[in-house]
């Protein structure tokens, strides 16, 4: 049973892996209501500095969420090569980390 598939994981890195996930959707809302309701007059910059200066609240919101979807990417992978971890939630927040960095790399070789 020791290598066994488990839903939640037993270890610390597990836990925040997981944990990641519900802290960068909450942020990437807190950024979303932000642009709705605050910056609507507000017009988009040409680089990210100058969005920083004009709205540091939103772009801070915004960064952290994409933050915590790359932590909780590499922290699902560290886990799951070194200690062989089995637990479900763990490869679904690795999938979803992955994708994150999967959408900032399409960002940055393909900008709107």
């Amino acid at each position: 049973m020791k290598n066994s598939l488990w839903i939640t994981s037993r270890s610390t890195l597990g836990i925040w892996s997981f944990a990641l996930i519900p802290i960068m959707v909450a942020l990437f809302i807190l950024g979303t209501s932000m642009t709705i309701y605050l910056y609507k007059k507000l017009p988009a910059s040409k680089t990210i500095l100058e969005d920083i200066m004009a709205s540091p609240t939103l772009t801070f919101s915004m960064l952290s969420g994409m933050a915590a979807g790359i932590a909780t990417f590499f922290t699902g992978l560290l886990i799951i090569t070194l200690r062989k971890e089995y637990a479900l939630f763990v490869y679904i927040s690795t999938a979803i980390g992955a994708l994150v960095i999967l959408f900032l790399a399409g960002e940055v070789l393909f900008p709107q």
